[in-house]
């Protein structure tokens, strides 16, 4: 009885494999011969599912690079008509395992690496395949940029896709908002550049991921860009005072849409601390262009006058993820950092720090506060992200890391249990909050339609079905409309 039951298991398991083993194959006959199709035990194989973090990766049967729209449009209808999963993976920055990984054909764009600047320095056309990195490389010395993101190593589709919160956002808005077109492989294979012209299109991708298709390459608009001042500080918690105060004041008083700044509390080894990114759009800040946060003593500083691009790599120290280490991220948005509730992100830093290091000796905690201007939703166009432009809701980033993965769940429900702590904290100061929208690339994988996208969900929808008859997309993970 014992043998038979274990026949019926292998014979499920193989039954369960093969539609996907088979997609592999028809998949490799079917994509030119520039493009690839990896298994196991390549190299290849191993780059085009590797991650940020290895806990959002899973071992998919096969991987493919695709090397033109074509291909895509080839690897789309077959596992549409195969049913099998599969997921896309531009830059692999998101932390929710599933999303941009899977069991199935894992989708890697990185033969989408063109970056090209139109003769008028207009626009930028930029193949999915890239990281902001290598955009902020190709322009540097242009005199001209592209908005994007703020720390190294992010892939443009999924950070542009979810919004993208940039240095620049309260000059430019987000990286969607920068956009002038996309090439997108709708789910029945077609290929179409998509414009503000297409209006239901135009609106649903920006802000849903790949909902609607695959996105092949984006082209934005560039903004004159000079050298920047800025770099990396790091401040010992028992400056939180100070650090509290000026990152209020900046919050509260700033309107110089061309200073930034993105700080974090953070708690690991028994010690509190923050690190903050600084910028400013100009080669020299005006006199305390940043209330004063550089008068606060450091234990790192690397301030300076520098290319936009040496900017971001000077992030890199705080960059890299360990091998083997869950990385998470968890959204909350609040509309204000007033003085008490920045008591609250500074007090739930400390406490989670402390406390949950009993379970975990590695885990280390952050809580990103992003305080821009109250305009940085007035520079774009009607999208799905963010829902509702009339409200200045800035997003905040609890960021949990540890390497105990039986502990995930444990360590998932203190995430959510912190988020709502500060949604409660902001409320009771009349910001209205509980139930604002969430932001995409920082959410964790439970969020709903209506968390995401508000009043806009209903409308994603009803485009999906016209889109997407077959729900080919359904077939790849991340957050469904």
């Amino acid at each position: 009885m014992l043998a038979y039951g274990l026949v019926l298991l292998l014979a499920s398991v193989s039954v369960s494999a093969a539609p996907k083993a088979d997609a592999c194959s028809q998949i490799a006959g079917a994509v030119l011969k520039s493009a690839t199709v990896s298994y196991p035990g390549s190299a290849t194989y191993d780059a085009d599912i590797e991650h940020w973090a290895t806990s959002s990766e899973q071992n998919s049967t096969c991987s493919v690079e695709p090397a033109s729209a074509e291909d895509v449009s080839a690897i789309l209808k077959i596992v549409g008509s195969t049913k099998t999963p599969f997921a896309v993976k531009g830059g692999g920055h998101i932390t929710n395992q599933g999303f941009s990984s899977t069991t199935g054909v894992q989708i890697a764009m990185t033969k989408f690496s063109d970056i090209t600047l139109s003769d008028d320095k207009a626009t930028v056309k930029v193949g999915a395949g890239n990281v902001w990195d290598n955009v902020y490389l190709a322009l540097n010395g242009t005199g001209v940029n592209a908005p994007g993101a703020r720390v190294p190593g992010v892939g443009i589709p999924g950070f542009t896709l979810g919004g993208g919160y940039t240095f620049q956002t309260s000059q430019y808005g987000l990286a969607l908002d920068n956009l002038v077109s996309f090439d997108l492989v709708l789910p029945t294979g077609e290929i179409k550049t998509v414009t503000s012209k297409d209006k239901d299109l135009w609106f649903a991708v920006r802000g849903t991921f790949n909902n609607y298709g695959i996105v092949t390459s984006f082209t934005f608009k560039t903004h004159p860009q000079t050298e920047v001042y800025g770099g990396l500080i790091q401040i010992d918690g028992q400056y939180f005072d100070e650090l509290t105060k000026a990152i209020a004041d900046f919050s509260v008083n700033n309107t110089d849409g061309k200073a930034s700044i993105l700080p974090a509390y953070q708690y690991s080894n028994g010690k509190a601390y923050s690190t903050i990114t600084v910028f400013y759009d100009a080669p020299e800040p005006p006199a305390d262009a940043f209330f004063g946060l550089l008068d606060i003593p450091t234990t790192y500083s690397d301030m300076g006058t520098r290319s936009y691009y040496d900017l971001l790599e000077a992030q890199s120290p705080i960059a890299p993820i360990a091998p083997g280490v869950t990385a998470k991220f968890a959204s909350v948005n609040v509309l204000q950092y007033t003085p008490t509730l920045l008591e609250t992100f500074r007090n739930l830093t400390t406490y989670y720090g402390s406390s949950l290091a009993a379970n975990d000796s590695t885990f280390l905690c952050s809580f990103y506060v992003e305080p821009f201007d109250e305009t940085l939703y007035s520079h774009g166009s009607d999208s799905a992200y963010p829902p509702d432009r009339s409200r200045p809701l800035r997003p905040s980033n609890v960021f949990f890391y540890f390497t105990d993965t039986t502990l995930y769940d444990f360590f998932h429900d203190k995430q959510n249990e912190a988020t709502n702590t500060i949604r409660a904290a902001a409320d009771a100061e009349g910001q209205d909050v509980g139930s604002a929208f969430q932001y995409s690339n920082y959410g964790l994988e439970e969020l709903t339609p209506e968390q995401l996208w508000g009043s806009n969900a209903a409308r994603l929808a009803q485009i999906k079905k016209t889109v997407d008859p077959k729900n080919v997309m359904g077939l790849a993970g991340g957050y469904k409309v």
